[in-house]
């Protein structure tokens, strides 16, 4: 842990309970996300204000999904969390990056004066936020994202509020993580019902083009292929424009005075 500092909740017996409570709430939350249907940016999102109500002390929080095969999904439960992490990833430089990066959680009770962020810090301070809480999102995997739970207040978050917010976490990345493999196997099972569909025109593409220059099948897809590339234009459109030509053009033939 970093920047530890005394005394808060975890002195305050009652307190604690208290926080033991709003604690149970969001596992209980987190547990019942995932008989929802929501999308994954909901979902998400959903995760980041469970974690400001399991957290003592927090204002607002944000997450970030790692993802391979497109742009990273950043969520917020607050608007001031999209200012605060929107300056991180346009610096490259701040807790939740690190936290990603390392998998070990960052703490910070004065972020205007921390040496480890000295970019980000004082801009985040500039903007009334003091304390940050980034929480890595572990699974047998590895890490699949992180958490930012941000407090207006400097100290805001003690060992108690640490102890907390790594106890939600290890939840919190089961249920990103599963969001995230169903969500890639909605859009894997998309993108295979789109190319069934385009296969016949493209096909027929492909049949159209041999008959006019003698090109194999190999060679008449490459062709479409490249047109494709060149013209930043789906295959099937591509496909379908060739096709629509030739049509045009034999109805053409057939009625040359229509």
């Amino acid at each position: 842990m970093n920047d530890r500092v005394s005394g808060g909740v975890a002195d305050n017996p009652l307190q604690t309970g208290l926080s033991e409570l709003d604690l149970n709430d969001s596992l209980a939350g987190l547990a019942r996300l995932s008989a929802v249907r929501l999308s994954l940016e909901e979902l998400l999102t959903r995760v980041a204000e469970l974690a400001v109500r399991a957290v003592p002390g927090a204002d607002g929080a944000g997450l970030t999904l790692l993802q391979q095969d497109r742009a990273d999904t950043i969520v917020k439960s607050a608007e001031f969390v999209k200012e605060i992490d929107d300056i991180q990833y346009r610096l490259g430089e701040g807790p939740c990056i690190t936290a990603a990066q390392t998998g070990h959680t960052m703490r910070s009770g004065s972020l205007s004066g921390d040496e480890r962020w000295p970019r980000f810090g004082p801009r985040a301070g500039r903007l009334g936020v003091h304390s940050v809480l980034s929480l890595p999102l572990m699974t047998p995997n590895g890490v699949v994202g992180a958490m930012n739970v941000y407090a207006r207040a400097r100290n805001a978050f003690d060992d108690h509020a640490a102890e907390v917010g790594e106890f939600y976490a290890t939840p919190a990345a089961i249920t990103v993580h599963n969001a995230h493999t169903l969500d890639q196997t909605a859009r894997l099972a998309s993108q295979l019902q789109a190319a069934l569909a385009s296969r016949p025109v493209i096909d027929q593409a492909i049949g159209i083009l041999r008959s006019r220059s003698g090109l194999t099948a190999e060679e008449a897809f490459e062709r479409l292929r490249h047109i494709s590339q060149t013209e930043h234009t789906k295959l099937a459109v591509v496909a379908a424009h060739v096709v629509d030509e030739a049509v045009r053009r034999a109805r053409a033939r057939r009625n040359p005075a229509g």
